[in-house]
């Protein structure tokens, strides 16, 4: 859009001092013609903005002018600065990042300019990871035009199983939890959370809808996530575990030992009983066959004997 470029082109003066048409249209990717019609239009829309003629001539302001920003400390800058454009993931997302910050870094006095420039050259930030990642961020943009308009979105969903279906919701915000993406909707079932790198297909529609005055985002994403880790951790069980098992453990999960809990005969002195939530009741379980003669499992009496089940038809197997 022109008003984009011509903010651009004021940033660039600002940063620069004095520019040709010629730099401007290499750096804006415009032609020199239209960078001549974009200082004219600078002029007109009362911006000092004058030409000087010569071999060193160009575009320049009027000394002393510049656009006002808030004047930030030097931990505001380093804060700041410390959310590099990379740290997106998503190329587009990124192309449109590095605009801003470079306006911002434009619209700084000389000196910040200058102490932002050495912070940024301190920090990198490489989002690949050692690990592959797996996350598609390209819808991502649809959904954040679909939130910003206050329009409903529809897009096809693929959940964990692999089952793929439409979805047409409400999206009141996104949230991005250590590199991952969430869309939060409101659906007719009611508030649902979406990973956005499983969307595909959306379509931001032109049907709007209305977005409760009241709603937190982050309030609601802080229960929303408090509930679920209330749901995973459902499976309780009372294990008596060797000193070195027990380190392990709590290395796993800062749990304290439960000095009440009965102690079956054959439990050395030197073990130690704990309480422990697991996710589920096969979470439990693997737990308890990894750690071998090192744990005992006290309670619930099901997933003693199942362990004592898995355990015989081992050793019958290795038999």
């Amino acid at each position: 859009m022109k008003s984009d470029r011509l903010l651009s082109a004021l940033m660039l003066l600002q940063a620069h001092g004095r520019l040709s048409s010629r730099e401007l249209a290499e750096r804006l990717e415009i032609s020199e013609r239209t960078a001549h019609r974009d200082m004219e239009s600078l002029s007109a829309a009362g911006i000092p903005v004058f030409a000087l003629r010569g071999t060193k001539g160009g575009w320049e302001l009027e000394k002393g002018w510049r656009t006002k920003v808030p004047g930030l400390d030097e931990a505001e800058l380093r804060a700041l600065l410390m959310a590099q454009p990379s740290a997106l993931g998503d190329p587009r997302l990124i192309a449109a990042a590095e605009r801003a910050f470079g306006k911002l870094m434009a619209a700084m006095p000389g000196s910040m300019r200058i102490q932002a420039a050495s912070i940024r050259a301190r920090l990198h930030i490489d989002p690949t990871g050692w690990n592959p990642s797996t996350e598609d961020l390209s819808q991502l943009p649809i959904v954040q035009e679909a939130i910003a308009s206050d329009s409903k979105i529809t897009f096809l969903y693929t959940r964990p199983t692999g089952e793929t279906a439409p979805r047409t919701v409400d999206p009141f915000g996104i949230v991005c939890k250590q590199s991952v993406w969430y869309l939060v909707a409101r659906t007719p079932a009611g508030m649902r959370t979406y990973r956005v790198s499983r969307i595909t297909n959306a379509v931001a529609l032109t049907v709007p809808f209305e977005r409760p005055a009241n709603f937190d985002l982050a309030r609601y994403w802080k229960a929303s996530t408090a509930s679920l880790d209330q749901r995973r951790q459902s499976y309780a069980a009372t294990l008596a575990m060797t000193p070195e098992a027990a380190a392990s453990l709590r290395q796993w999960s800062p749990v304290a030992p439960n000095h009440e809990a009965p102690r079956p005969a054959q439990i050395p002195s030197d073990w130690t009983v704990f309480d422990v939530n697991f996710e589920s009741f096969s979470h439990a379980l693997f737990f308890a066959l990894g750690f071998g003669p090192n744990t005992y499992v006290v309670a619930p009496s099901e997933l003693r004997e199942r362990v004592h089940t898995d355990v015989e038809k081992h050793v019958k197997l290795l038999s």
